[in-house]
């Protein structure tokens, strides 16, 4: 009787590493980190909360992400540890992907100004070999998105999370000449000419 049972327990081993194995060949799971696009932390602020027992601590993280192809999105997380504040943020960035709309050059089609609260951030394309001109939040946002050559000036709020927002708004309202060419509803040779 003991000989059987210890040979149906070597089964039983077989069958779970069996098992494993098959979850190996399986495609990857959603919580796998996502390697297409490059994370960059923008701000991390101390939250302190006073309540009956002392201070309580928390983290807040800002983060952009972006595949320097034209992709990029920005999240926000909160935590009680700052490990875990920029995990979140990174997962809410994943999720928040807007696309640049970029022309030979790799700058912006036109000027325009994006606003957020009380920032404004002014975008400009700039010539091939200038470089991007801009600071903090804002050079965060567009190195991810993959502009080379651009110009920027931000004025009202320096909060990094607003100018972030700003920019994303600039980056949202820019116009392509396809979408100036099917708002008036002609061609973009007949747009361009």
């Amino acid at each position: 009787m003991i000989l059987w049972h210890r040979e149906e327990e070597k089964t039983e081993k077989k069958s779970r590493s069996a098992k494993n194995t098959k979850k190996s060949a399986q495609r990857p799971s959603r919580k796998e980190k996502d390697n297409r696009f490059e994370e960059k932390v923008v701000a991390i602020n101390r939250i302190c909360k006073t309540v009956k027992g002392g201070r309580k601590m928390r983290f807040s993280a800002l983060v952009v992400v972006g595949d320097k192809k034209g992709y990029v999105g920005f999240g926000t997380g909160k935590a009680a540890e700052v490990p875990d504040a920029i995990k979140k943020a990174l997962e809410a960035a994943r999720k928040n992907l807007y696309k640049v709309p970029m022309i030979k050059g790799d700058t912006i089609p036109h000027e325009i100004y994006g606003e957020f609260g009380s920032s404004k951030v002014f975008l400009g394309p700039a010539n091939e070999g200038t470089g991007i001109i801009a600071g903090g939040p804002v050079r965060a946002v567009l190195e991810l998105a993959g502009v080379r050559n651009i110009r920027s000036k931000v004025y009202g709020s320096r909060a990094p999370i607003n100018i972030v927002r700003a920019t994303i708004n600039g980056i949202e309202n820019m116009k392509t000449v396809s979408k100036v060419a099917t708002l008036r509803g002609k061609e973009p040779k007949e747009i361009l000419a």
